[in-house]
């Protein structure tokens, strides 16, 4: 199924895309070599595979949660540039009401 230079114009449109002469011809290019390889996948005997969402096994690369110190919150407030009340003081993004 190869697109037509008016069909990739149409598809432009669509997408907002202010295309020139030159450009809908070369995307048209690209656009039916693309669909030249889909339409070459659809041929591929695909029956008794297992339907998958990833080509290669993945395993989960996270640690374990463990329990383990933590600073206190003196520590942590040591580098604040401003602590109040035992939090961190930073700049008002909103506007009170």
């Amino acid at each position: 199924m190869a697109l037509s230079p008016e069909q990739v114009r149409s598809v432009a449109a669509l997408a907002r895309l202010d295309l020139n002469d030159d450009e809908i011809i070369e995307q048209s290019a690209h656009l039916n070599r693309l669909l030249a390889h889909v339409e070459m996948l659809q041929q591929a005997d695909i029956n008794g595979l297992e339907p998958t969402s990833h080509p290669m096994a993945l395993q989960n690369v996270l640690r374990d949660d463990r329990v383990s110190p933590s600073l206190n919150r003196d520590e942590c407030l040591a580098n604040a540039p401003e602590a109040r009340d035992g939090c961190f003081v930073v700049p008002r993004i909103m506007e009170a009401e």
